[in-house]
């Protein structure tokens, strides 16, 4: 599988794994309510300027972010550590957090009736498999036409090719799971 593959709709239903497991560590762990949201993304990133190579940047990450309540007090922790301890640990610590806030009495999920219960398909994956050198080819021809535009042009502060590929799944304990790709 390659890279563009990994981080695209086929990864949704192990991060709604991930979001079940995590919402079901906080209930086992005392809190009334909560919500998390993982994600898992990559990317590159290339500049030229002056017709030289400046950067050529490559990205990946993961992790998840939960908030929790117990009763109306708050609590919240993110973590990019991935596995069973990291989720123990990171709700463990949401919930320290929530049991020493104060409460509020606006504090919490939005009413169960008021969650979403479709999700429309919004077609926003469309994976580039570009390669390093490919996105500094293009990024090269870009500025040579900004150059060739206008003779006036006679600096930049540099031209970038930029990509991004990621997951994103959202779940709270009213029972609401969705998630989306997108590039």
């Amino acid at each position: 599988m390659s890279e563009v593959e990994r981080i695209g709709p086929q990864a949704l239903p192990a991060l709604q794994e991930q979001v079940e497991a995590i919402l079901a560590e906080a209930r086992r762990q005392g809190a009334s309510a909560c919500e998390v949201a993982v994600s898992a993304g990559q990317g590159l990133s290339t500049t030229v300027r002056q017709g030289e190579v400046e950067t050529v940047e490559f990205n990946r990450d993961q992790g998840f972010g939960i908030t929790l309540y117990v009763g109306q007090s708050k609590g919240s922790a993110s973590t990019s550590a991935t596995g069973i301890e990291a989720i123990r640990e990171t709700v463990a610590a949401a919930l320290a957090i929530a049991r020493h806030a104060s409460e509020d009495e606006c504090a919490g999920l939005a009413d169960a009736a008021l969650m979403a219960r479709e999700l429309p398909e919004l077609d926003l994956y469309h994976p580039w498999s570009i390669t390093p050198e490919q996105a500094v080819e293009q990024a090269l021809a870009c500025e040579a036409a900004a150059f060739a535009a206008d003779t006036r042009i006679k600096n930049a502060d540099g031209t970038s090719l930029n990509t991004h590929q990621g997951c994103r799944v959202y779940g709270n304990s009213h029972g609401f799971i969705g998630g989306y790709a997108s590039t």
